[in-house]
């Protein structure tokens, strides 16, 4: 019963067709954008449409603009400033709901007919802007957001690993529970140093009950 209670509250719509596309199990996104990645590489590779130096140079390019990309979306978009009803309500349905809800692993990731509409717009984009040179680094691109994937699933789901990559849990979970206006990179903080909204790193600790950082009830 109590499940049932959870699963109302955390509606983001009240008609169910839509409510459903909300979900996304991690798995669809990270298939479609690696191997879409993959292929557009492979594509440029096998054709000789340019050299693999050039494939391999620009595809890491379209990787490194991916994290920029993010980090504006996430800044500028996810968290724009909210003047009236409607932009409340927009701002919720794409980020709001996350930070309400951040456990819920189902809606760490677009669904995967959103996704896969902008990555064709970017794709055109990419095209038409750099030509043949827009292939492998939209593979790159589309790889990258399949990257930001697997860390943000990562961060929300197992708890931090002790190694260097333990900085991306603790960057994360700053900006979800303590400096929302900070640490808006989630794949790498390299847009946080360039733009300085580094967060401070006041008093916290990633070590909570369960040794995940949504576990609100440990000295966060």
């Amino acid at each position: 019963m109590a499940g049932h209670g959870e699963a109302t509250e955390n509606r983001v719509f009240k008609n169910p067709i839509l409510e459903k596309l909300t979900h996304t199990h991690i798995a669809y996104p990270l298939t479609i954008f690696y191997g879409l990645g993959v292929i557009l590489l492979a594509y440029t590779l096998y054709y000789g449409i340019l050299g693999p130096g050039a494939s391999i140079l620009l595809f890491f390019g379209g990787l490194l603009t991916f994290t920029l990309v993010e980090y504006l979306i996430h800044r500028y978009t996810f968290h724009m400033e909210v003047s009236s009803p409607k932009k409340e309500r927009l701002q919720y349905v794409l980020h709001g709901a996350h930070h309400n809800f951040p456990k819920d692993k189902s809606r760490l990731a677009m669904p995967p007919i959103v996704s896969i509409l902008l990555a064709s717009v970017f794709f055109l984009f990419y095209r038409i802007l750099l030509g043949e040179y827009g292939i492998p680094f939209t593979g790159g691109f589309v790889a990258g957001y399949a990257t930001y994937l697997c860390v943000h699933y990562s961060v929300h789901a197992f708890p931090p690993p002790k190694n260097f990559m333990k900085i991306l849990w603790i960057h994360h979970a700053l900006h979800h529970y303590q400096q929302p206006d900070a640490a808006y990179g989630v794949s790498s903080p390299l847009w946080d140093v360039f733009f300085r909204t580094m967060p401070e790193k006041r008093g916290f600790n990633v070590k909570t009950k369960t040794g995940y950082i949504d576990d609100r009830s440990g000295n966060l």
